[in-house]
């Protein structure tokens, strides 16, 4: 008897009442158009978010010798992050879901909930050499639904001439009272401080969490004194000018653009962002986020899961578990995430990106402290943390309301 149990599709309703926190750190733009399973077993389809890779690419490429290893031809359509999301549950809905299913590691539990994914008990996937804070983003309710191909998160990028102008030795910074020092003498000096993105979206919570969770907070209690410290931090440097304003308005892109100007001693950005790093024009390090009292804080993980979702015709999750567990294997993996400029999730191809590029061991040791936004066993109940999170951020560096008063009516619409 097959392992795989028929799953109930999700209904209308449950398609529009799942809010899902879409990714922030999308690979790119453009739109994909839908693929579906062609009448032939031999071909099986797989749906990424990867819009940006034309055929002919390396991540294509590899996806046709995973094909032919395992026999069989793939179908590859490159979906948007978040139209991505709707496509899989609409697809699941009508029985009619792709083989291998790719998405943002937040949206993992919401196609877990509406029942869209198999698990890795049931599909067989392997993730004993997984980190384990990566492969919570794609758990719930005690159960594993997918692999993580990559991973990125968020670290401090620093410009060694500012810093060097105002007297300030990176070494020194190892702390949240240390890091503001470094901010005084940086501005008592006429440079810029910090730039970061505390807009009114899923980036604003995104850029936050590494503070929040430095703190020592969680997010299942916004109004804690923990995380009253964290948005006191923030609002103590916009309101010292050791901030812009232009933090409340900024995304992640106009963050670096600021950064980019060479005026700023610190910038809050992500892996994503090394091929800028490069071509800026200035000497740069990077520097894991300290946690308030020392050490590095746990920054939220970006990037992706690859899943296999439930299928009507069982027989097919055999070849689909080939095609998966392909594009996992050590080597592809160390090629794959080097093309997307993500860490990888396992420790053994993590050594051989930093013996290849030591420029990367600062964002190892970032994603080793990194977590999941669902972890914790959050699931869906995130999108709607999230919201109030960003909300609080907003009302508190704005001045509409004190730190402690933004949270503590967070805390209450949450509940």
């Amino acid at each position: 008897m097959n392992s795989f149990s028929r799953r109930r599709r999700p209904t209308a309703a449950v398609l529009i009442s799942l809010a899902v926190a879409t990714g922030v750190t999308a690979c790119g733009s453009g739109s994909g158009s839908s693929g579906t399973k062609g009448a032939d077993s031999g071909t099986y389809t797989v749906w990424d978010p990867y819009p940006q890779f034309a055929k002919g690419s390396a991540w294509t490429n590899l996806l046709d010798k995973c094909g032919s290893e395992a026999g069989v031809k793939v179908k590859r359509t490159g979906f948007d992050t978040s139209d991505l999301t709707n496509k899989a549950l609409l697809a699941a809905q009508q029985g009619n879901s792709p083989d291998i299913l790719i998405v943002d590691n937040p949206v993992v539990s919401t196609l877990a909930e509406a029942g869209v994914l198999t698990t890795t008990d049931d599909n067989k996937l392997d993730t004993s050499k997984v980190d384990p804070n990566l492969l919570a983003a794609g758990q719930s309710g005690g159960k594993t639904y997918g692999t993580p191909i990559g991973a990125n998160t968020l670290a401090l990028y620093y410009n060694k001439k500012v810093l060097k102008e105002a007297g300030v030795d990176i070494a020194s910074v190892k702390d949240w009272s240390s890091l503001t020092a470094a901010l005084e003498k940086v501005k008592k000096a006429g440079k810029k401080g910090i730039t970061f993105s505390a807009i009114g979206t899923e980036e604003g919570s995104f850029q936050f969490l590494p503070w929040f969770w430095g703190a020592g907070a969680k997010l299942t209690q916004l109004d804690s004194a923990q995380g009253e410290s964290a948005l006191s931090l923030w609002k103590e440097w916009v309101k010292g000018g050791y901030a812009p304003n232009s933090v409340l308005n900024n995304t992640q892109t106009t963050s670096w653009q600021e950064f980019a100007t060479g005026d700023y001693a610190f910038a809050e950005n992500g892996t994503w962002q090394l091929a800028n790093a490069k071509k800026a024009g200035f000497d740069y390090g990077v520097l894991p986020i300290p946690g308030a009292s020392g050490g590095s804080a746990a920054a939220p993980t970006g990037g992706e899961f690859v899943t296999l979702p439930v299928q009507d015709d069982t027989g097919r999750y055999t070849t689909a578990q080939k095609l998966a567990t392909c594009l996992t294997s050590t080597q592809n993996l160390y090629d794959t995430d080097t093309t997307l400029s993500y860490v990888a999730p396992t420790s053994e191809v993590q050594d051989k990106q930093v013996a290849s590029n030591a420029e990367l061991k600062p964002w190892v040791e970032a994603v080793k402290a990194a977590k999941g936004r669902t972890s914790d066993d959050l699931g869906t109940k995130y999108p709607k943390i999230s919201e109030q999170m960003w909300k609080a951020v907003q009302s508190a560096l704005s001045g509409s309301k004190s730190p402690k008063d933004a949270l503590t009516d967070a805390q209450s619409a949450v509940k």
